[in-house]
């Protein structure tokens, strides 16, 4: 049966394909509300990390209250807080009593709050169909998520420009409480019915159950080291680097390439399914390096463009393959908290990229250091491959 058939799927597609509406706009708007207040690059870089900080912090109750509590209570919550938060924020802007701390601040709220939805979001999605349809509901659901962000990435920069980005963080708001509606539509047959224990106890078996897959716990690894680098590239100096040479509708240009990549890589994932799944996975992943080197490059905003296009496809051709990896090696009453401690491992230390980026870029110079980046995330990305259980991992046959 085609995963978009089932109506608990359809709903749950519709509310990450809105919420992706809003999630492409916001960092955008974020980006040059911090400039436009004055900030620096190393303070646009701590109001960044300010969210991912929160992000990481949380996510480990989302993974456990997502095993223990019905899951579409924590989506729906967790997005009808949001809209209220970013709400406050978007007003703060347009009426003109905003400031970097209150940016960072409730920046950090959001982020809480996406981690608490983020791991049940994700757990949910083998609830919602059958075996058979796993995979292409994989596919499905980061196809139309990913055409939420080309054209939200297209508008972000013009909305910005038309508006300012008090006026683009209204629409993020209302993205979130529309996405909230369509969450609370997830009724699934089952819930997670492991045993109760304490919570150290549960995070604690979400951990063992990680540890327990080599290849699992290999490429958290090598997420950790990539997000290190990675974060601060396309966080703090992309905004600078693109919008003072091309212009700030360009940045929103080249995030909208990102999204076609994605796209692309999604149609892509439709049709072909390697067995080797994590293989063919790292390799694709080391397509991500072109974009800093483009950015560092410079000259022609098609070089960024082409490289971000590139960056998108290879990531999402990894991505389809690592989340039908562990959906279908991980129990379901561990999904949550595995997801969270994926999302912890991979994002651990990106806060503390976003911080030293700015110090980075002023030692090696903007495009210095983006060509820094660039070497280290290939480098990064060809160290699981010399394992063999990444390089042996198999998609399940009854996919």
């Amino acid at each position: 049966m085609h995963p978009l058939r089932l109506v608990p799927f359809r709903w749950l597609v519709t509310g990450q394909t809105i919420n992706g509406l809003g999630n492409a706009i916001a960092p955008i708007a974020l980006a040059f509300a911090v400039l436009d207040l004055g900030g620096t690059a190393t303070e646009l870089g701590l109001v960044v990390a300010a969210y991912a900080a929160a992000d990481v912090i949380a996510v480990l109750w989302g993974g456990v209250y997502g095993d223990r509590l019905p899951r579409r209570v924590l989506m729906v919550g967790a997005n009808a807080c949001a809209a209220l938060t970013q709400a406050v924020v978007a007003w703060s802007l347009i009426a003109g009593w905003s400031s970097l701390t209150l940016l960072a601040v409730l920046g950090a709220v959001n982020g809480a709050l996406g981690a608490l939805a983020g791991p049940a979001t994700s757990a949910v999605l083998p609830q919602t169909v059958p075996a058979l349809s796993l995979a292409k509901a994989i596919s499905w659901r980061r196809l139309s998520s990913n055409v939420a962000y080309v054209i939200g990435f297209g508008l972000a920069g013009v909305l910005v420009a038309a508006f300012g980005s008090g006026g683009a963080l209204v629409i993020d708001s209302a993205t979130f409480a529309i996405a909230a509606t369509c969450f609370w539509f997830v009724r699934v047959e089952h819930e997670p019915s492991a045993e109760r224990h304490s919570f150290l106890a549960e995070a604690r078996a979400g951990l063992s159950e990680t540890m327990r897959h080599t290849w699992l716990w290999t490429v958290i690894l090598m997420a950790t080291a990539y997000h290190l680098f990675f974060g601060g590239a396309q966080g703090v100096l992309g905004p600078i680097v693109v919008g003072e040479e091309f212009g700030r509708a360009a940045w929103g240009y080249a995030m909208s390439a990102t999204m076609v990549g994605f796209v692309v890589g999604g149609l892509v994932t439709l049709v072909w399914k390697p067995r080797k799944l994590l293989l063919v996975g790292q390799i694709m992943l080391c397509l991500t390096a072109l974009f800093p080197a483009a950015m560092a490059a410079g000259g022609h905003a098609w070089v960024v463009y082409l490289g971000s296009a590139l960056y998108g496809f290879g990531l999402e051709i990894f991505s389809v393959q690592w989340d039908l990896a562990i959906m279908q090696n991980v129990p379901d009453h561990l999904l949550a908290r595995v997801t969270s401690v994926d999302m912890i491992g991979s994002f651990a230390v990106r806060p503390l990229g976003l911080v030293l980026t700015g110090p980075m870029a002023a030692v090696f110079g903007n495009r210095g250091w983006l060509w820094i980046v660039a070497a280290a995330l290939l480098a990064i990305e060809l160290a699981p491959l010399f394992l063999r259980d990444v390089r042996r991992l198999e998609r399940k046959s009854h996919d």
